[in-house]
């Protein structure tokens, strides 16, 4: 099974051609992309889409409904789902190797939640790639001990695993014993690399001799989620070292000053990742 790295653009500023480079000279497999950020527009999607296939870098899309990562409570499922909708048919030019979704919401009650979800897997059938749904804070996949719901009701759901948001909601280290750990384990086609710990979704630095057990507690995981996608035979899974600002990456006191440079921390995520997985880094561009 061949692992892609990608390189995350939360957070990141710059032309295109300057994100392609960076991503090239430190060793990505490719890039994932929220669908609006600037390095994405352009008349012609499908130009955008031929820089990055001849840059050699792979392209996931990030689909966020509901007007925001936190969700707008006065919208309705019918809200979230024509957003959804509309942001499928915008990726169609961009080629993307894979969609991930965060949608839903945690504030919505069952029959609500089934109303979106019979009808949001079905819409995403059609998806121009194969799609996942992120377990994210705030949305319908927020909690993972009542996940067993949706895995139940939907067997082809498929998941982006972010378990630091789960770290946060349940004030614990998720662990491959757990329950909820077991259950998606089959489910996850897409990781989002990012440490958190039991009161946040995000160490300082994940190579941080403190942070050593959120680390280990991740990576196993991960390595479960791998493994499974080896044993049912996945010919290809991608890992975003997703490290962000925006309230994640903690700031000296009185100051905004970040403890820690986020691009370093991605790249030095990536680079221990590569370890793990033994996968060489992408060539470098010139």
């Amino acid at each position: 099974m061949r692992c892609l790295i990608l390189h995350s653009l939360w957070g990141v500023e710059g032309q295109r051609q300057a994100v392609i480079d960076r991503a090239r000279r430190h060793g990505f497999d490719g890039l994932e992309s929220n669908l609006n950020h600037p390095v994405l527009s352009g008349p012609d999607p499908e130009a955008v889409a031929a820089e990055f296939s001849a840059a050699g870098l792979a392209l996931v899309l990030e689909l966020v409904t509901g007007n925001g990562y936190v969700p707008d409570l006065a919208l309705t499922p019918a809200d979230h789902l024509r957003q959804l909708a509309d942001q499928l048919e915008r990726c169609r030019g961009l080629n993307p190797l894979r969609i991930t979704v965060i949608s839903g919401s945690d504030s919505w009650n069952w029959a609500d939640q089934q109303w979106f979800w019979d009808r949001a897997l079905e819409l995403t059938a059609a998806a121009p790639a194969p799609l996942s749904f992120e377990t994210h804070r705030s949305r319908s996949l927020a909690d993972p001990w009542l996940l067993h719901h949706w895995l139940e009701r939907y067997p082809s759901l498929r998941l982006s695993a972010d378990l630091s948001h789960w770290c946060v909601a349940c004030e614990r280290l998720m662990t491959p014993e757990l329950a909820p750990i077991q259950a998606i384990a089959d489910r996850v086609d897409h990781i989002h690399a990012r440490v958190g710990h039991a009161q946040g979704p995000q160490v300082s630095h994940p190579m941080a001799p403190e942070h050593a057990e959120a680390l280990a507690a991740h990576w196993a995981c991960w390595d479960l989620f791998l493994q499974r996608a080896r044993a049912r035979g996945e010919p290809c899974f991608t890992l975003t070292p997703e490290f962000g600002p925006d309230g994640y990456l903690p700031t000296l006191p009185f100051t905004h000053q970040p403890v820690a440079d986020l691009l370093e921390i991605n790249t030095a995520m990536a680079a221990w990742l590569r370890r793990k997985l033994t996968v060489p880094a992408a060539p470098p561009g010139p």
